[in-house]
């Protein structure tokens, strides 16, 4: 669904989706491999037609012979080994050129270590959506906070938006990715940052990237997963350092506590969203479906599909079949009161 536009090297409504623009080395190196495979069966696709094209033009009257048959070629033992000796050249330089790129792109998580500016998230690919566990920063265990102000066991968890620090002033900041599935096969594919990869059900995988240029990049499962396999977007928001400190120093921050929304809070607590949902440092801990302590801090709803904005999430609420249809949350049939109060508390989750 997105070749023709990476093809293309175009923009998408909202965002640049070229491989060829890249914003990180492993990108580089996949669009160095591409562009050498396009010189390669280019010339290659050239030589062929030239050679159609000719014969074509050059025979296409058939010579006077009298009726005589004309004089038969059984082989030619040059052209028989040019012709298996050229094409397995070419395979074998493509594959040496397509081992290195792997070799530069496929690096494996090195153990966690202070100073060397790097983050590790373990991404989980579900029906339809994208979890993020931020697991180590800097060398340094990412543990969210509870309600009495002491570090938990448990890593940060967000939902389909990745925040990731920025190189700078010559430090790089590596960012590994330990990709797993909880249900079916997915893939994980941003094409500005990186190659696609696999998560596979019963399987752990990891990938790797990293940019000195700030901004959103956007992607999304690359791999056919049910009925909204083409509406789980990736999108992944690259900001500086002090930025990205800061945006998890407030997501390790269990949900705000606002006592004038108490009955609102009590009408979400008592619905079945906490079945499914987590909201920490309140009795919501579901893990099935997204976490929603700082939901308000993303900017889309529903996997990227809409802006997170108070109508769109009042839609949600109600219907999200009207919003995203197929998707594996169900209408309740709340009443107007009770949807109002469950979308006011859902506001303050910042």
């Amino acid at each position: 669904m997105l070749i023709p536009v990476l093809l293309a090297g175009g923009e998408s409504a909202t965002q640049n989706l070229s491989i060829f623009d890249t914003a990180s080395p492993q990108a580089e190196s996949i669009r160095s491999l591409a562009l050498l495979v396009f010189a390669i069966t280019g010339f290659i696709f050239v030589v062929v037609e030239g050679i159609l094209i000719y014969s074509v033009i050059r025979f296409r009257r058939r010579a006077a012979t009298g009726g005589a048959e004309p004089a038969q070629v059984y082989g030619s033992k040059p052209i028989e080994i040019a012709w298996t000796t050229a094409p397995a050249l070419v395979v074998f330089v493509l594959v040496l050129v397509t081992a290195r790129t792997l070799w530069e792109v496929n690096v494996p998580p090195p153990p966690p270590k202070v100073g060397d500016n790097t983050l590790f998230v373990t991404v989980v690919g579900r029906q339809w959506w994208w979890e993020y566990q931020y697991v180590h920063y800097n060398g340094t265990p990412i543990r969210a906070v509870g309600p009495d102000g002491k570090e938990t066991d448990q890593p940060v968890i967000t939902a389909n938006e990745l925040h990731v620090p920025a190189g700078e002033h010559g430090a790089p900041r590596r960012v590994f990715l330990t990709l797993k599935s909880a249900d079916v096969c997915h893939s994980f594919w941003v094409p500005r940052l990186g190659g696609k990869t696999d998560l596979i059900p019963g399987r752990v995988n990891s990938t790797l990237f990293q940019t000195d240029k700030p901004g959103l990049y956007v992607g999304q499962c690359a791999e056919y997963c049910g009925t909204q396999h083409a509406k789980m977007l990736l999108r992944v928001v690259v900001e500086s350092p002090s930025d990205f400190e800061a945006w998890l120093e407030n997501e390790r921050k269990p949900a705000v506590e606002d006592p004038e929304l108490g009955s609102a809070r009590s009408m979400f607590l008592s619905q079945s969203c906490s079945n499914c949902h987590r909201v920490r440092g309140t009795p919501a801990q579901g893990a099935y479906a997204p976490d929603l302590t700082h939901l308000m801090r993303r900017e889309t709803l529903a996997a990227g599909i809409v802006e997170n904005k108070a109508e769109n999430l009042r839609r949600w609420v109600a219907d999200p079949q009207s919003v995203k249809q197929g998707c594996l949350m169900p209408a309740f049939g709340l009443s107007d009161r009770e949807r109002e109060d469950i979308v006011r508390y859902l506001l303050t989750l910042r």
